[in-house]
């Protein structure tokens, strides 16, 4: 296979624009000051940074502005590589339409939310109808904010999630994953993680003194990594194209960075990459982790094989079917999901 880059990005972000607490340029400097090489930010129903020129390298970060495009607590969705507003009173069939057309990329957000049981007041969730939409790109499948609190139990276990995420985050919501598989069963679908970071405080003037869950400390935690195939060059047109063109592909993995830098996971079929789709035929499936862990390959949503406290694992097998490949790690007494893939699709 041909070398790849991997970028870290982190997507799902509210600045001033929208309902952040952040300016552009902080977001972009949290970015930097927590190693990430790509920040993706989608105020709500705006451009604004990206008419206001933002868009572009900023001291070795480079930022790509979309759009979360909201209608009112329902049928949210992430939209990048557009040029004008999509708009949000349209049915969700029709603005990921207009998406395709203007050639954009189309994400559900927090697509199977069902609200909070213990905490009414945060409403009954904003999930999103169209999931079976040809022309819906892909799902955030772990979103950092939202799926985590919808399933805080009580005002002390948000207290702990706000003081120290990394103690209560450990995988993915089991209902987002199984129902990911359905989809990938017909069709591609690319799936992203999200942070839905807002840095919620209360902004007075140039600063914000009293924040919960800074865009630095967020961005430390659930990114996707996107995997290119030439390093970036500083041109913003080049390197936004690879980056959008590895999201459409497939061609990403979600990590929780705060286990362990993830930089050096590979799995691929026979020289496939993820997001591939072949006939079905005897394959050597390939899973590389840059440190030991559990790794787990599975087919339609089952594992198919596993290896424990390992960097390496190969799977040879014939059935058509959906393969991933789950990597999970030991950290504060517990299993944690370290890296989930993007599929390799066997017809």
């Amino acid at each position: 296979m041909r070398p790849v880059h991997d970028l870290a990005c982190v997507i799902h972000l509210h600045s001033v624009h929208s309902d952040g607490t952040g300016t552009v340029r902080q977001i972009v400097r949290a970015g930097r000051r927590a190693g990430v090489d790509v920040v993706m930010l989608t105020d709500h129903d705006t451009l604004a940074a990206k008419r206001a020129g933002d868009e572009g390298w900023h001291d070795g970060v480079l930022l790509l502005v979309g759009e979360e495009v909201s209608p009112p607590r329902r049928d949210h969705c992430l939209a990048f590589g557009i040029g004008e507003e999509i708009d949000r009173d349209l049915a969700p069939a029709d603005y990921l339409r207009a998406i395709r057309a203007a050639g954009g990329l189309s994400f559900a957000a927090h697509p199977w939310s069902r609200g909070s049981r213990r905490f009414r007041r945060a409403g009954t969730g904003m999930p999103f109808a169209a999931l079976d939409s040809p022309d819906l790109d892909g799902v955030e499948l772990w979103s950092f904010v939202t799926d985590t609190a919808e399933t805080l139990a009580s005002i002390p276990e948000a207290l702990r999630f706000i003081v120290a995420p990394g103690r209560l985050l450990d995988h993915p919501p089991e209902h987002n994953l199984r129902e990911w598989d359905r989809l990938c069963r017909s069709r591609r679908v690319v799936a992203i993680g999200g942070l839905d970071a807002h840095q919620i405080g209360k902004r007075i003037g140039p600063v914000v003194p009293f924040r919960l869950m800074a865009y630095r400390r967020s961005f430390r935690y659930l990114r996707t990594h996107v995997l290119c195939s030439e390093p970036p060059t500083g041109e913003l047109e080049r390197d936004r194209a690879q980056v959008y063109a590895a999201l459409r592909d497939g061609r990403c993995y979600l990590a929780m960075d705060s286990l362990g830098p993830p930089r050096g996971f590979s799995f691929e079929a026979d020289g496939l990459a993820m997001g591939a789709e072949a006939p079905a035929a005897g394959r050597t499936f390939r899973v590389r982790a840059p440190a030991r862990a559990e790794l787990r390959l599975l087919r339609d949503g089952a594992p198919v094989a596993t290896a424990g406290d390992s960097t390496e694992l190969a799977h040879e097998d014939s059935e058509p079917g959906v393969y991933r490949v789950e990597v999970r790690r030991r950290a504060h007494g517990r299993s944690r999901t370290w890296i989930v893939s993007n599929p390799v699709y066997m017809r």
